[in-house]
Formats: C-alpha cells, structure tokens, sequence
C-alpha cells in the first residue's frame, strides 16, 4: 500500500549538500583547516566522513592517522578523549573559515524552499539537522531566512542534543520528534547525501531513508549503506512522495 501524505508527520532535510548547495566548499574549509595545523589527512578522505560532528570528525581524523583503523558505523563510539584539545583547536580554525565562506556564498539547493512550502500545505512538519554546531549552522540561516520566514520548523544542530552526538547517531532526528510530540518514526522521513545522513535515519528506523545526487559525494561513496530511494534533488522530493513510491 502506497504511503500517504497524512502518514508523513516530519521530514528531516540535510542542510550543506542536500537542500543548501555545496560543491566541495565544506570539504574544502575543513581542508584548510586541518592543512594549517598539519593533520595527515586527505581531502577525499574529509569528504567521505562529513555529515557528523565536526570536532568528532577531526578526533576521528586525528586517530586513523595514528593508525586507528576505526569503522564509521562506530563514529560516536569510539572517540579517544586524547584527541580531543588537538581537535577542538582545529575545529575553532574551520568555524572561521566556514562563516566567512558563508558570508560570501550560502544558497539554496534549487527548489528547496517550493519542497518546504508544499511539506506545510501538506500537513508535514520541515525539520533540518546537520553536523554543525549552533555557530555555523546560525551562518546558514541567517544567509538562507528559513527559520525567520517559517519555511523550516525547527533547525537542529548539535548543541542540542547531549554531548554533541550527531549523526550517524539518531539523536537529532529524535530531538526534533520529541520536540512535534511524533511518536513514531514510521510517521518520519530521512533525506540527504552523506553515508552520515543514510546511517543516521536507519539507525532512527524511519520510515524512509532518501538519498540525493546533488551533494559532492558520488553515490558509491554513501549507495552502500542503508537507505530506501535515491533521487536526483530534493525537488524531486514530492513526486517521490505523490507517486506512490513510498510504501
């Protein structure tokens, strides 16, 4: 049986590379952060572990390049508090960097906003979530007015959840059910571009898990792990839904 849209009560949109565009701008100001303070990393390698923490992502970073082969299923697991000061003083580095490259450049995937409308014209609540913190994540809104012209319900970001436990943990997604008083993740849809985003709504158990072709990463890189369609941007969103192809 096809899903319906009154069986929809949220959706949760990635921010950078699902409905805020990015070609490789986030990568690339992680980059130069941890260029600066001469972290052994490689930009693929930032760009196939974003969507999470960042502060985590550069612990994550710090400790495979240490020789910690650690697997990304287990990315808020297996933090080395070791690695933390190291990691924090990469981290402020990049919040720098992201502001001012938002300051200069933060748009909307192409049609982000009519997918929004057409969410409240059908009763579905628009929840974004992301692996910033309230700084960056700020930056975005402010540039986009989502927030301020009601097209987005409610923007999670991690300080908003303990311990900064962003995805590929559920948390966020759950924060913002607790937050709609939505009882049950059947009633949630999950989409974005990373493996971080595909984890995240599995591990939730929502209903559907969306993935997109419009962030930098190429399917393969986030196609291997769970997740329940694939289209081509977020505008594609409600033909998805309108046609059935949810069940």
């Amino acid at each position: 049986m096809a899903l319906i849209t009154s069986e929809i009560k949220m959706i949760m949109f990635d921010l950078s590379g699902t409905t805020v565009y990015d070609d490789t701008g986030v990568r690339d100001c992680l980059y130069k952060a941890a260029q600066e303070y001469k972290l052994n990393v490689t930009p693929d390698e930032i760009l196939l572990h974003m969507g999470t923490n960042k502060i985590h992502l550069y612990q994550f970073l710090i400790s495979r390049s240490r020789g910690n082969n650690i697997d990304f299923r287990d990315f808020e697991k297996s933090l080395d508090p070791a690695t933390y000061e190291e990691a924090k003083a990469i981290y402020d580095r990049y919040v720098e960097i992201m502001i001012a490259h938002y300051k200069k450049e933060c748009r909307e995937v192409e049609g982000a906003s009519d997918v929004f409308k057409w969410c409240h014209k059908n009763g579905i609540k628009v929840a974004t979530d992301t692996g910033f913190h309230n700084d960056v994540t700020s930056a975005i809104m402010d540039a986009t007015g989502w927030v301020r012209d009601g097209l987005v319900d409610l923007s999670v970001d991690l300080d908003m959840v303990s311990e900064g436990k962003g995805r590929p943990a559920p948390f966020m997604i759950f924060h913002a059910m607790n937050h709609f008083n939505i009882q049950n993740v059947r009633e949630v849809l999950k989409i974005g571009d990373t493996p971080a985003d595909m984890l995240e709504g599995y591990n939730a158990g929502c209903r559907a898990v969306i993935g997109v072709l419009s962030g930098p990463r190429p399917v393969t890189a986030w196609g291997k792990y769970w997740h329940t369609h694939v289209i081509e941007s977020v505008k594609d969103l409600p033909a998805l839904i309108e046609g059935g192809y949810i069940v």
